[in-house]
Parts: C-alpha cells; structure tokens; sequence
C-alpha cells in the first residue's frame, strides 16, 4: 500500500466533523473568526470536512437586518476571510451565508476549500410557516436565473445540484443542503445519493422545542440510511437572538443510519463533534443493494442532471488512528439491554424455525446429539423449547449422548445432568465399538493397537455418531437437529457428509460462536429454566472448547488433547474477521486495520469485560495477521464445498448466513490466492 497502513485514509475512512461556533448576530466579522478558529481545530484533528451551521456567518435570527447593505458586504468579506484562511488547512469547509445573486438574496451554502470557492448551494425550501418566514427575506433555489454566479471575481458553480467529487480519496463525493430541505418529503440530497454522493451535509438553524430533538435525530437517521450515506447535521447554537426562539447546537454525524458523533445540545461555548465514516462500508452496502440503482434508474433524467464538480484534496499523511467505535465483538451488541433482546429474539427465530420445520414435516420427535459443548447445549434448548411451546413433552426429544475415545469425564457429565435436568429422554451409546469394527473393515493401524491418531481416526468417530443419530431418527420417527454454529461452517470445521456437518434441520446454522455463549448466559439468567439447568450450563460455558477425538497423552481423562482454537484461530478473532469480510468484502489489510483498533488492547475494565463474559485479552498485528491468514485460507479455500450442502436452518442475525440458498453463494473450488497475496503485501507484521 502506498499510504501507511496506521492511517485511516488508506483504509476507505474519512474524518468528518461537524462545528458549532458561538456566533454574535449581525457581526460577520466577529463570526468569520470563530469559523476559522474552529476551521483550524479541524484540520489539527486531519478532518477531511467540516460543516457550519446556516447562516452562521451572519447568524440566522436577523430577520429583515438581511435587507441591509451593511451587512450583506460585511457577510461577503467574511466569506472571502474564511476562503482565504483555509488556504493551509486540510478540510472542505461548509459554511453558510446571504449571498445575493442578479437582485435576488439566497440562503447559501458555500462549499471552500484550500482557499478556492468550490460552489455555492441555495437553498431549496423556504419555510414560511409556524414560526418562520423565510420567504419574507430569501429566493428558493429554483428561482435561479444561472447555474453559475460570480464572487471573489471568480465564476463558480451555483445551484442545489452540486456534487463534490476528488478522485484522490475514493467515494468521497459530497452534496450539500439546507435545514428545511431535509424535512421535505423527496430532500435534494435523495438525488444527490442517487446520482453518487456518499457524503450528505446539512447546514441547519433549527429552532429548539419540546421533543424536536428526537424528532430531528429520527429524520437524519433515515435520510442517512434511507440514501446508503453519511449525513452530516450542523444546527446553530449559542449566540442566536432569543427574541421568541431557542437555539440548542445540535449536531450530528451519522453513517447508514448509525450515529457515530453528536454535540452537546445547549451548550454555552463552541463545539465541534468528529466522526470518521467509513465510505467504502457505504459504497459496499450499494453495490449490494439492487433497489438502490432501480430507484436511480427510475429518476435517471434528475440523476444525470446533476453537476460533478472535481477538486484535488490533499490527503492528510502520516500515522491518523481511527477515531470510532469498533466492536471487538459485531455480532454481540455491547448494551446489555440490546444484547437481553438480541438474545431473546435469537432464541425465537430459532424456536419458531424449529416448530415449522415439525409441522410441516408432519414429525413430533426430535433426535439430537448432546457432547456437553456449547453448541449442542444451544440447540438442546432450543428443541426444550420448541417442544414446550408445541404443547408436546419434552420426553419427545430423544437425547443421546456418545462418548468416545476422548470424551473428557467434564464434557459427558455436562451432557448426563442437561438431559436430565431438561427431562429429556436420555440414551447413551458408546460408539467405541462401532469405530472399532470400522478401523478393522479399512484396515487402520488403529485396529492393530497402533495408536495412529489421523484424520480417519477422528472421523470415523464423527461418522459414527452422526451415522447412529439417523438410524436413530428411522427407528423413531424423529428428526434430525443439528448442532454446528456459522463460525464452524466458515472454518470448514466439520466432518462432511455423515459427519457433524449433516442433519435434518440445524437451528444454529447462522449463529456464530461467539453469540452462542451468550444465549447459553440468556438462558441462564431468563427464568426459562430451573436451577438445576443453570448449574450445568454455567460449567458448560467454563469448558474448553474441544472436537474431543484424540486422546490426551497424558491419559488424564479431564484434560483435553485438542484445543480448537489452537488451530482454526481464536473464535473472538475469527468471528470478528467472518463478519467483515463476508458481509463487507473488505479487503485483507481494511479487516486487520479495524481487527486490530479493536484488539490491539485490553479492555480499560477487564473484569468487568470477564464478567460480561467478553474475553479481556488483546493481540497484537502478528497474531491478527497470522489468525487472519488462517481464516482466508480455510474460508476461500478449502470449506465452500461443505458449505454449499448445508441442511436448512433459520437465519438468525442481520450479520447474514452461509446457506447456499440463502446469503452465501460461492464455487466450491475458487482459490484463495488473491486474498492471501494481499495479506502478505499489504499488512505489516508490526
């Protein structure tokens, strides 16, 4: 990569700030240095773009003092000071002024930048209700004479239908426009995304009254979501005449409807809030999204029309760090009353997928294998439930558990006490001899007392268990429910075919490993379940997490051979790099960027983080290197093929699925070369 990887902007960010100035009315002079000196702030924080609020080098609450003279040519000076004070500063500036064009005065945005006016951008709707009277003073931006106006004699581009594009920082086009044009019912901005702008700004002077904070924050998150976008929302605070009017500085930053950024409303000194938006999450979710290019091929005529005005912006260089929120876990919300419903609605989606599948299939028995790990315990539930809410007993789920040649004295004892404590009916097999009478049909060296402990050892116990639960299923008229999680399926960590890979109906097919553990906490703490219950599945979520199928070599039957994290990678990490890259695409060294401003230290409170049951620990650009080959490896590689002969099973979370039929459709023989090739070239070892 030619930009140093610690930077943002080679990473697809742009930094973004929205500035609050505290303004004195009727004094341009005095509001043009406030500009600059919150102007000068954002460019040390290496912005990108800074918005102001409307008319806030004038003020917004001058009323008929915007037919005076005086103050029209005192606006114009203060404007050229801006331009000229950001001939050395890094961001595009937004601010707004009076500026008036063949006779008539507008409401203007005026977009700046490194002392060059880019454009200017009228305002399209003048309230004239309630409390404003807009009209009284200014021409809507329809009533344009020409699309072009001179100032600071220079010719610039002039109208609502300006695009700010570079092509020095990909997808950064921005668009610009008033307060009252967000709250019409087609904005401009609507078009402007349409027509490609990524980056959506609003200059405001929205007033202060009882709940129309909310009901503002609601309209930029839908205009932001709505359009694929960020919007930008600049409102004017401190300093604004109060004759009959409150002013609160409320300014927001949102991106597809996230709030990354927000001021302090009512506050009595200038503000400025910093966000850094991610324009290529934004560019990504558009080209995925079908209706958004319909719906501009709809308005194609005023999508065309629209007037790209190109610049050249000077990328800030050097080491810029993220300044934003990266979960290190995407797919576990961090607010535990988000996370109590995402848990509860997991667990329904589950439920409710399960009791279809049973009715239609005209089946009241389910058969289900239970190791004492966490993805058996899950699905275990979910059948409890199921059964619970079909009005069957729960002696319907027939409940086997099937120790091997490594079966830990823990994992089975889990597996007895939840069958039991769930009441179940309960079945053991020991498939030792089923696997025994297989390694002497293919002649492994197993049979032979040798103690070869391959690929086939461990599979043909997975077979075996699995091949017994079908057998099961015919003996009595149950089906199938499998365990397995999406983390498992994008490792490819499953035994294909009659292995663990394969049921009638997997309710955990698209939920991720590290959300499981959370639900098993949810069920814990819902009151679903007696005390009994909770008692085993605390000591389930306490257990490490094995595929238990070879041996320890120190015989200690508590002490498991295999780890699976030591070889598919941490489930945190993992997780976290299935999220990016599959519903993303992002690119290898985007995902190690954000994996590690995510992980790349611990927690501030780690015990509370322990608590919550979020692992404490940090890992370094190596490990995440490292772990992050593996998962590209095994994800692109190697796993598509059992991917693309999944059972059915609900799609639980937003973050997506791997079915074949549903969220992931890939060859099952593509190569994974160009991912890895780009790991290896583009992120550092340090």
């Amino acid at each position: 990569m030619k930009r140093p990887f610690h930077s943002i902007y080679s990473h697809g960010f742009v930094r973004t700030a929205v500035c609050v100035p505290r303004v004195r009315v009727a004094d341009p002079a005095y509001n043009a240095e406030q500009t600059i000196r919150l102007a000068e702030q954002a460019s040390a924080a290496s912005a990108a773009l800074a918005v102001f609020p409307e008319l806030g080098l004038s003020a917004y609450a001058n009323d008929d003092l915007f037919h005076q003279d005086a103050l029209l040519e005192s606006v114009a000076d203060a404007v050229s000071r801006v331009a000229d004070a950001s001939q050395d500063l890094t961001p595009v500036l937004a601010v707004g002024a009076p500026l008036r064009f063949d006779a008539a005065l507008f409401n203007c945005a005026v977009v700046i930048y490194r002392g060059r006016i880019l454009g200017i951008i009228p305002k399209s709707y003048l309230p004239n209700y309630a409390e404003f009277y807009e009209k009284r003073q200014f021409t809507r931006a329809a009533a344009a004479l020409r699309k072009e106006a001179r100032f600071r004699n220079a010719t610039v581009p002039f109208g609502n239908d300006l695009i700010f594009e570079t092509p020095s920082l990909k997808h950064f086009a921005l668009h610009v426009e008033l307060c009252e044009d967000l709250w019409v019912p087609v904005p401009p901005s609507t078009y402007a995304a349409l027509g490609g702008a990524c980056v959506l700004a609003n200059l405001s002077a929205s007033n202060s009254t009882i709940g129309k904070a909310a009901y503002r924050r609601g309209l930029c998150a839908m205009q932001s979501g709505k359009c694929v976008a960020a919007y930008l929302y600049a409102g004017a605070g401190a300093g604004e005449s109060t004759t009959d009017l409150a002013w609160d500085g409320h300014g927001m930053i949102w991106e597809n409807g996230r709030l990354l950024g927000e001021t302090e409303r009512f506050s009595t000194e200038e503000q400025m809030a910093l966000a850094d938006v991610d324009l290529e999450l934004l560019a990504q979710n558009r080209m995925r999204l079908t209706s958004f290019h319909d719906t501009a091929s709809d308005h194609a005529d005023r999508v065309r029309a629209l007037r790209r005005i190109p610049f050249d912006f000077d990328i800030p260089k050097g080491t810029i760090p993220l300044r934003r929120v990266v979960e290190r876990f995407p797919y576990v919300p961090s607010d535990p009353a988000t996370l109590d419903a995402r848990c509860r609605e997991a667990c329904d989606i589950q439920v409710h997928g399960l009791m279809q599948r049973l009715r239609s299939a005209g089946i009241d028995r389910i058969v289900i294998g239970v190791s004492g790990g966490l993805d058996s315990t899950q699905a275990l539930l979910a059948a409890a439930r199921a059964m619970d809410k079909l009005g069957r007993p729960r002696k319907h789920i027939l409940a086997w558990t099937m120790p091997g040649f490594a079966t830990s004295d823990r994992t089975l004892e889990n597996a007895r006490t939840l069958m039991d404590a769930l009441g179940v009916t309960a079945g053991e097999i020991d498939i030792r001899p089923a696997a025994m009478q297989t390694f002497r049909d293919i002649g492994h060296p197993f049979a032979n007392d040798e103690p070869t402990y391959d690929v086939s050892f461990e599979n043909v116990q997975a077979g075996a268990r699995t091949s017994h639960l079908f057998r099961l299923a015919n003996l009595h008229g149950g089906l199938v429910l499998g365990t397995g999680d999406l983390s498992e399926l994008a490792l490819g960590w499953t035994t294909y075919g009659v292995g663990d890979h394969m049921s009638h109906y997997n309710v955990n097919a698209s939920v991720p490993k590290t959300l499981i553990r959370h639900l098993i906490r949810w069920a814990m703490a819902s009151g679903a379940f007696d005390e009994p219950v909770a008692d085993v599945l605390q000591s389930v979520l306490e257990t490490e997490i094995s595929p238990e199928l070879v041996p320890p070599a120190s015989g200690d039957a508590n002490e498991p051979h295999q780890r699976t994290e030591e070889v598919v990678g941490p489930f945190d990490l993992q997780d976290f790099n299935l999220y990016y890259v599959t519903r993303y695409g992002f690119r290898p060294a985007k995902v190690a960027f954000l994996s590690h401003h995510a992980w790349g230290s611990a927690p501030e409170d780690r015990d509370e983080a322990e608590a919550d049951g979020l692992s404490s620990r940090a890992y370094d650009l190596a490990e995440i290197k490292r772990w992050l080959g593996v998962f590209l490896y095994r994800f692109f590689k190697i796993s598509q093929f059992k991917r693309s002969a999944m059972p059915n099973g609900p799609k639980v979370g937003s973050g997506g699925s791997l079915s074949p039929r549903g969220d992931w459709r890939a060859p099952s023989d593509s190569e994974a070369e160009a991912w890895m090739e780009a790991l290896r070239r583009d992120v550092p070892d340090a």
